[in-house]
């Protein structure tokens, strides 16, 4: 009896936490998350894309096919622009993205011409997810609307804190 009430309690509290959890993970996501501290992101991030594009069609699905790769594996997070360091082999030079992955150039563009304009202020992940959408529409694809904000990497962190509860749980 006492194994049971330890299983449903486990199981409340496991509850608990992801219905805490969910609840906040849209909290900061929006579309105008940059209105106030730095509004002039999304015309810089759209005139830099617009500008390699014009040089290069073909970036415009190079900057697609970035940000898919970003969100492939573990959500979108801005990982997929990491350099290598002295112990640490980055998602850039990954072996799945070496001659592959390109765009990271038109990226780095974009977060240098922003950080002048808004220093600290903004997201890669961000950057990212608009520089694809811009690159889509551009080249005559759809628009949608992009909900900006740092909480998807507060949403990684929060799902491998319930992961490891649970497994902990398990256990």
């Amino acid at each position: 009896m006492a194994s049971i009430v330890s299983c449903f309690s486990k199981f409340c509290l496991t509850l608990f936490l992801l219905v805490l959890f969910h609840g906040s993970t849209n909290a900061k996501l929006s579309t105008n998350f940059y209105s106030k501290s730095c509004p002039n992101l999304l015309p810089i991030v759209k005139f830099i894309v617009h500008s390699a594009i014009m040089k290069e069609a073909r970036m415009g699905a190079s900057l697609l096919r970035l940000f898919f790769h970003d969100c492939f594996v573990n959500g979108c997070d801005g990982s997929v622009l990491l350099d290598d360091t002295s112990s640490f082999i980055g998602e850039k030079n990954a072996a799945p993205n070496r001659n592959s992955a390109r765009g990271f150039n038109v990226v780095d563009d974009i977060k240098s011409a922003v950080e002048i304009v808004c220093p600290g202020v903004f997201s890669c992940a961000d950057i990212l997810a608009l520089s694809a959408r811009d690159s889509v529409t551009i080249l005559g694809g759809p628009y949608w609307d992009v909900k900006l904000g740092e909480e998807m990497l507060g949403l990684q962190a929060k799902l491998l804190l319930i992961t490891t509860f649970l497994l902990h749980l398990l256990t």
